[in-house]
């Protein structure tokens, strides 16, 4: 085997066992080993905190040291600054509930073989209140340079459509604006534990399905975060045109969604999102940047921007 083979070969290697890397960091999560981590341990002292067996224990935390998440002197463990700042409950950065989301993802995306047979979703696992908190674990790490490339001059009133934990109506709020947080009660009573009293001030909530009732009016903004993937195409256009209906004239409305080109193949992290919603939903998927944008043009917005930040994109449009 030549070196480009090799090399390709290795390529090959790696996307085949990714799944090796995840469930270790899964399984650890689901123990509470990283935060029975914050002081150094042995992995026997670990095991009989955590109800472990040792053998299996001691295997877990070598190839967690392996991927740089512990450190390992002589037989004892301590996390990382990688494991402290998102594995460790408390800090700012905490990513554990989307783990937690990510491990129910994990019993769905198994269903995938009949998924592709009969196009039918499998939801094999679903834990609402996690799967809330890991938005507001992912949102907390975007929320501010995503406001910070919406048009907010004029803006007094915002609608945060399927507003979720209420991360970007926390951001809005601190930029003087009156928020209301529209989404399903089971949300709401999520978000309601995770928004600090002095930001909620500024943050109303509405609960509902946009897709059949009605969602408010006299916004100034409408901003809609990571919602249209769930939907298909046609539920989309409705929710667009709602929208629409409720801002006020010259109104704005800012869609973040996962990039996607035109031939929907890259990026990777948009394309494989795809497949998410293929496991999780009935008819959504990730829409392409021109497909948002021709959504925004049949409802009569103008002076439509794309803004790319990261794997996702902001698509603003204004009420004509």
């Amino acid at each position: 085997m030549n070196a480009t083979m090799m090399k390709q070969f290795t390529e090959f290697r790696r996307m085949l066992n990714g799944f090796w890397l995840s469930r270790v960091i899964l399984t650890a999560n689901n123990y509470g080993l990283f935060d029975r981590l914050i002081r150094p341990s042995t992995a026997a002292d670990l095991a009989r905190k955590a109800g472990t067996d040792l053998r299996a224990t001691e295997i877990l935390l070598d190839a967690l040291t392996a991927l740089g998440l512990l450190k390992k002197t002589g037989g004892t463990y301590r996390n990382t600054p990688l494991a402290k700042n998102f594995l460790v409950r408390g800090g700012p950065w905490y990513q554990g509930d989307m783990v937690r989301h990510a491990d129910s993802l994990w019993q769905n995306w198994s269903g995938l073989d009949e998924i592709l047979k009969t196009g039918k979703p499998a939801r094999r696992a679903r834990n609402h209140a996690s799967f809330i908190k890991a938005m507001h674990n992912n949102a907390v790490l975007r929320a501010k340079e995503v406001v910070a490339v919406i048009p907010l001059k004029g803006v007094r009133r915002a609608l945060d459509l399927g507003g979720g934990p209420g991360t970007y109506s926390r951001e809005l709020a601190k930029r003087g604006i009156a928020v209301t947080l529209f989404d399903l009660s089971e949300t709401i009573a999520v978000a309601k534990d995770l928004i600090p009293r002095v930001q909620a001030k500024r943050i109303s909530f509405l609960e509902g399905d946009f897709l059949t009732g009605p969602i408010g009016a006299g916004y100034d903004l409408a901003f809609i975060s990571q919602v249209l993937h769930v939907f298909s195409a046609q539920d989309n256009q409705r929710i667009i045109s709602k929208v629409r209906e409720a801002l006020n004239p010259g109104g704005r409305v800012a869609i973040h969604e996962f990039a996607l080109d035109k031939s929907r193949t890259a990026p990777v992290p948009g394309a494989l999102f795809s497949v998410n919603m293929l496991v999780n939903t009935d008819g959504g998927r990730s829409y392409s940047v021109p497909e948002m944008k021709e959504w925004l043009k049949r409802t009569r917005f103008g002076k439509i921007t794309e803004k790319r930040l990261g794997d996702t994109v902001v698509v603003t449009g204004k009420k004509k």
